[in-house]
Parts: structure tokens; sequence; C-alpha cells
């Protein structure tokens, strides 16, 4: 490589006087000592600039970062804002600058635009003759270069700036490794609270949706990316994937998408268990580009959703395995491989919080399971054999009172005994039914519910009392219009019957079913069985099984409602 250099008696530059030799060393001490300082990483590399401007007496200079080829960041001085402003576009690496970055050695010129490799400058940029270049080095790999341009005085650049240019490259590299090292500690603790609030969310009984909405969230605050999106499995075959959550900058227009699991970034890390990185979606044919991948707008600017750098990473979750897709817009520095094992790692720590939590819940589950059938157990065990034993006693009882009426209210007692046996195995049998998890809800759980759910309108718990095999008997269809049958009779007795106690029973034998609805409130006559379009709905309902419904006043006052459906077979 050739290159000219030229070490003829430098002028005095107009703005003062140029540092003396001792002076120079002194200040290449305090800036080396200064760098040294320094743990911000964008701090650091300002002040490496300043300090190798004010040594060599540049007008300008720069620090361009190497990465993808070509130069990824680059820090001016010298320049005010307008001035930077009014060139345009930031170097990226061609021309004089690309020549340190394919030979990084130093590099002096007199004139840079005598250079074979000059590419010129764009418009409105300053004038630029002397020039000089030397690499900065981080454990012996090129981390950047410092370029200076344009020695005060008219004068070029010597071999003296050069050394002192040199040996602060060498403690910039220093200062700019210890800047990345605490840079990275400090991610890592951010990343570690993160995962932290997110395992605590997890143990406070949020919701799975909520959860994985705080996961891309929070992933996209400390990544630094500007959309986060969480990517399941759109169903079986699972040959696509949607976006369950979205965050961040066009998060509206890409919520709910859909992508291939073959042909695009997501699918690639769920296919391939490993992260997948690009620098550009845009220009990568392995990215499939959503809503707001290709700009147009939403509200923050023309084009500011057009993203660049993105990288997804597997997210094993309950459902399948899906994948978390990081993206910053375009222009911004791409997703190193540290960030990336920092996002997967994060990755897989959540996932392993989403499974611990589901863990837990199932344990749960299970305990308030293993109680309830405890309390079957002792309930049958204990109490109906009880109240059973108790009945036999009775009725061995009437045979030897000989007052009629003595033997009357005996007799009445075994009955309400025995409709209280009733009633314990109906509540025996949904303890051993209710919450087990299955998707079949069944006859006796949706009446238990629609019961319940009166209780607020009604001012007090109804009696519910069920007899048969209701949830094997009775078929689906019938069931629907049984449950449907009974909220409407709640709710006339709700609204009309100003009732003080309300039973509801549901008998299922061989040959039909029937629901009776027994309240004691104003009666019939009183306007107590609601709106007649309610008592047509539900004779309807049982003339289309071939049913029948009859409404009228049990011997106490009163209104019954009883419903009758035939059951096949």
């Amino acid at each position: 490589m050739s290159e000219t250099q030229q070490n003829a008696p430098i002028a005095a530059e107009p703005h003062g006087p140029q540092l003396r030799e001792p002076d120079r060393m002194r200040s290449l001490l305090d800036a080396v000592m200064s760098l040294g300082r320094g743990l911000e990483l964008p701090q650091v590399l300002r002040g490496i600039v300043e300090a190798a401007v004010t040594l060599t007496d540049a007008e300008y200079g720069a620090l361009g970062v190497v990465g993808g080829g070509g130069l990824s960041q680059f820090l001016p001085v010298g320049m005010d804002e307008e001035l930077i402003a009014s060139i345009g576009r930031t170097p990226c690496g061609r021309g004089i600058l690309g020549e340190l970055i394919r030979h990084p050695a130093p590099l002096r010129l007199t004139d840079l635009t005598d250079h074979p490799h000059s590419a010129g400058f764009p418009a409105n940029h300053p004038p630029m003759r002397t020039f000089l270049g030397v690499p900065v080095r981080v454990r012996d790999e090129v981390f950047g270069n410092l370029y200076l341009t344009e020695k005060r005085g008219g004068g070029a650049f010597d071999a003296d700036d050069e050394a002192v240019v040199t040996t602060l490259s060498i403690a910039a590299g220093v200062a700019i490794d210890n800047a990345r090292m605490y840079h990275e500690s400090r991610r890592r603790e951010r990343w570690l609270e993160a995962l932290g609030e997110i395992t605590r969310s997890l143990l406070s009984g949020t919701e799975a949706d909520e959860v994985l909405r705080l996961i891309a969230r929070r992933a996209m605050e400390v990544a630094g990316a500007d959309c986060a999106a969480v990517l399941l499995p759109a169903g079986a075959p699972a040959d696509q994937l949607s976006v369950a959550v979205a965050c961040g900058t066009g998060a509206s227009r890409i919520a709910g998408l859909r992508v291939p699991a073959d042909g695009s970034l997501p699918g690639m890390a769920v296919r391939s268990g490993r992260p997948v990185v690009t620098d550009d979606l845009r220009a990568d044919p392995r990215a499939y580009p959503l809503g707001a991948d290709l700009g147009g707008g939403d509200g923050t600017g023309p084009g500011a959703e057009v993203y660049g750098p993105a990288v997804a990473v597997p997210l094993q979750v309950d459902t399948g395995c899906g994948a978390l897709r990081l993206c910053r817009l375009a222009g911004r520095p791409p997703f190193d491989d540290t960030e990336v094992r920092l996002i997967s790692g994060f990755a897989d720590q959540a996932v392993i919080a989403l499974e611990l939590a589901r863990r837990r819940a199932e344990s749960e589950e299970l305990t308030v399971l293993h109680d309830r059938d405890r309390i079957a157990r002792d309930l049958h065990d204990l109490a109906i054999q009880r109240l059973f034993a108790t009945g036999i006693t009775l009725q061995s009882a009437t045979r030897l009172i000989d007052r009629p009426e003595a033997a009357e209210r005996v007799g009445r007692a075994v009955g309400d005994l025995d409709t209280t046996i009733k009633i314990i195995r109906s509540t025996i049998f949904g303890l051993r039914t209710t919450g087990d998890g299955s998707g079949d809800r069944g006859l006796r759980r949706d009446l238990t519910d629609t019961v319940q759910r009166a209780a607020g309108p009604l001012g007090f718990a109804p009696a519910l009392r069920i007899d048969g095999p209701v949830d094997a008997a009775v078929p689906e269809e019938v069931a629907q219009h049984l449950v449907a049958v009974a909220a409407e009779a709640l709710s006339n007795a709700a609204r009309h019957a100003r009732a003080g106690r309300l039973d509801v029973a549901v008998a299922a034998t061989a040959d039909e079913v029937a629901l009776t609805v027994t309240d004691d409130g104003v009666g019939v006559a009183g306007g107590g069985t609601g709106h007649v379009g309610g008592l047509a709905n539900m004779r309807a309902r049982a003339e289309m099984h071939g049913g029948s419904f009859e409404v009228g006043s049990p011997p106490g006052g009163g209104t019954r409602l009883v419903w009758r459906v035939p059951l096949p077979g």
C-alpha cells in the first residue's frame, strides 16, 4: 500500500500555539488516565476522538466502528449538528475510510484526494486534505479506526502525530474493553431483573397471556429493540405461527398475523431450536415480511416502522414450540453475538418459569381435588350412613306409636331424611366431578353454575337436588334446553315471585328427565310466573322433544313449574 508522508515544519495554527513535546506527552498521559476512568462506552468513544483531535491539533476527527464489512457506527468531532444534518448519510466505509478497514495499519496522507481509492465528498461536506488514520484494536481484534483530518496551520501530520495517536489507540483499546465488560455486566443485570419480574408475576397467579406480554415487553426494553412479538403454533398441522402478543412500534399492525413455519425467521428458530439473526429483514430472503416490516406509518412518522436488524429465538411453551422475535428499526445497529446469547438465555429461563408456574398450578389443583374427594368420602361414610340409620330407626318406631298424628310426624321426618340423603349424594357427586379439568362440563355442572348465578338476583341461594345419571342419560341437545329453561325460571322468580325460598329439582330415569322449580312467592294469581312469552318459550322447548310443561301452585302456595322431556331408549 502506497502512502505519502510529509515532515515539513508546521507553522503555528491561528487558534493557539502548537503543543510542545513535554506538553503533548503530559496531555497524552492525561488523556490515557481520563479514558481509563470511563465506564460508559459512548462517552469513552467520544473521549477517544476528542483526545486524538487535541493531541494532533486536527480540525476534524472521527471514530468508525467496524462491523458487517463496513462501518456500523461513525462518531464525528469538529462538526456541529447542523452541518452533520446537511451532509446527510453517515459514512459506511468506502474510499479512504474503507482503506483502513481492508488494511488495518496507520495511514498518513498529505492530500487524501490524490489517493487512488479516494471516493470524494458528498454535498455540503467541508474540504479536507491532510489525513491520519490509525486502527483501534481490542484484544487483537480491530474494533474500529481513528480518522483525523485538516491539521491546523496548513501542515501535514508527521511521524510524531502518528506515534502519539498509535499510543492513544492502545490505551483506547483497553478503555473500550473495560467499558464493554461494564456494559456487559449491566446488561446481564437488567436481563436478570426482567427475568425476576416475570417469575414474580407468574408466582402471583398472573394469566399466561399477560405473562407472555410481559416477556415480550421486557425483552424489547432490555435488548434495546423497537418491536417484540411472541409467535405460537396456529393449530394442527403445525405449519404456521401466529403473532399471539406484540408490543412496540407497529405492534398493532402485526398482532394476529400468521407466518409459515417454513420460510420465516421465527419458523426457522422453531424448527432448528437455535437463534436466527439477520442484519436487515428487507434484504434477507429467509425473512417473511409482517405488516409493519414493510413500513407505511401508524402515527409514528412516515416509514418509521420499517425494520432492519432482527433476531428470533425458540420459545417452548405448553401449547407447543413458539418463538420470540425482536426487531430494530432500519439503520440501527444489528444484534451482536453477546446480545443474541443473552436473549436466547432469557427466553429459555422465561420458559422454565412458565413451566414451573404451570406445574405449581397443577399441584394446587390436585390438592383441591384430593380435598374434594376426602370431603365426599366423609359425607358418604359418615353423614349418609348415620342419616340412613336414623331413618330406619324412626321407621321402626312408627309401629310402636299408637297416636296417628305422631306416626304421621315421624313419617314426615323420615321423608325429610330421605330427601336430605339425596341432596348430600348429589353434593358428593358434584364434589367428585367439579374441577376435574376435563373439557366436557356436563349437565350437572351447568345446572350448578346456573343456580349459583341466580343467588345474587334472588337475594338467597336456591336449593338444588339432582337425582339419577343426568350426565350419562340426558342427550346434549336436551341438556342445553333444560339448562335454558332453568335459567328462565330462576330469572322470572327473581323479578316477579318475591319469594323467600326456591327449590330446583332435576330427576333422570330410564324414560324421562324432569325439571321442577318451586318457590314460595306470590303464586300464579299474583303474577309470579313472569311474562307469558317466557312461559311459551319453555313450553316450546319441551314440545320440541315431545315433552310437556306445566305451571301450577303447590298446596302451601307459591309457584311450581314442571318441565318434562322423554329420553330415547
